[in-house]
């Protein structure tokens, strides 16, 4: 009996200052997130990596010089692996710095595999991210395993290895998980645990703001970011909230209202204490780390919010950890 592997899906981010001029270049060349004509997008994202490097160059060093997604992505991977057992095969596959899709392919090269199952840690479906994944995904297999045959892949040191890979392997793709039972008790679960006198506390969810253009040509992103936080509430029923997009990059519009702006409207409206959730990343990153804990926090202070606390991503929190295993196992029922 074959094993199944699962690959994990994520952005990543970069493990170095050094890291960081590449990393922007791979996603601003990434067509699903950039539509301009195939012609000129590397030159184009080689002008806005270079351009915008030495300004993110200023949020890495604030955080400690690199992005800690990579090192919490494999933890969470580690976690689901004692979950499931020794019949699965559990690898995690960055987008945009490594380990890149086809570093955690190879990582299976020495295994039975005869199901592969993509789990993205997007709760929120969008073309932008998980559809940009699963499009790589493919571009990968593609290239590198070839039905039936030996094939060759290239590894980064320029080494060519010969590799067998089944010609029957099934694979699933998971699109989303934003009302998934389980994803929510642990939202739910991870705000108690980090704020015990959570009553007391105006509720902002925050999440990765998207152009309102791709929403309009059908991206349901917006909607599951709400439906999952109306989930959330139905356990808060005393609490006021709100919801509100960061990130924004570029002239075009985007989903409003902003982050930086909602709490700047609150504090006008006399709340003091705020809780801010960001409420479409389970790890930490520049969005998180940067974004919501330096600039927003700061932000906070100068407005006159007196208390304003930031609830962490999901990482390894138990019950997470616990959904990811129900989504796979749920998903094999269906092969």
């Amino acid at each position: 009996m074959g094993k199944t592997a699962v690959v994990l899906l994520n952005m990543g981010g970069p493990d170095s200052l050094d890291a960081i001029q590449p990393f922007l270049y791979n996603l601003f060349s990434d067509h699903d997130i950039i539509r301009i004509p195939k012609i000129i997008q590397k030159p184009v994202a080689w002008i806005i990596s270079k351009t915008r490097a030495k300004k993110t160059k200023i949020y890495y060093e604030i955080m400690g010089g690199k992005s800690p997604q990579r090192e919490q992505t494999e933890e969470q991977a580690k976690a689901l692996q004692e979950a499931l057992g020794e019949n699965y095969k559990v690898v995690v596959a960055m987008r945009y710095w490594h380990p890149f899709t086809e570093e955690a392919l190879s990582q299976l090269k020495n295994e039975n595999i005869k199901k592969i199952i993509l789990l993205p840690l997007y709760p929120q479906y969008s073309r932008t991210t998980t559809g940009s994944s699963f499009n790589e995904f493919d571009r990968v297999y593609r290239k590198i395993f070839k039905k039936g045959k030996n094939f060759v892949l290239t590894t980064l040191q320029g080494q060519e290895k010969p590799y067998f890979y089944p010609s029957d392997t099934k694979i699933k793709k998971i699109n989303c998980y934003f009302n998934h039972p389980t994803y929510i008790k642990a939202m739910v679960e991870n705000i108690k645990e980090n704020l015990p006198e959570y009553k007391d506390y105006y509720f902002l969810f925050s999440a990765h703001s998207l152009p309102v253009k791709i929403i309009q040509e059908g991206d349901p992103y917006q909607k599951q970011v709400e439906e999952t936080v109306r989930l959330i509430m139905e356990h808060f029923p005393e609490n006021k909230y709100s919801l509100a997009y960061q990130s924004k990059v570029g002239p075009v519009k985007w989903l409003e209202p902003f982050t930086d702006e909602e709490i700047q409207r609150l504090a006008k409206e006399g709340i003091k204490k705020l809780a801010v959730i960001p409420v479409a990343f389970v790890s930490e990153h520049s969005e998180t780390l940067y974004e919501l804990d330096y600039q927003y926090g700061n932000l906070a202070k100068e407005v006159g919010i007196e208390d304003y606390k930031r609830i962490p991503t999901l990482k390894t929190h138990p019950i997470f950890i616990q959904a990811l295993k129900e989504l796979i196992l749920e998903t094999e029922k269906c092969y």
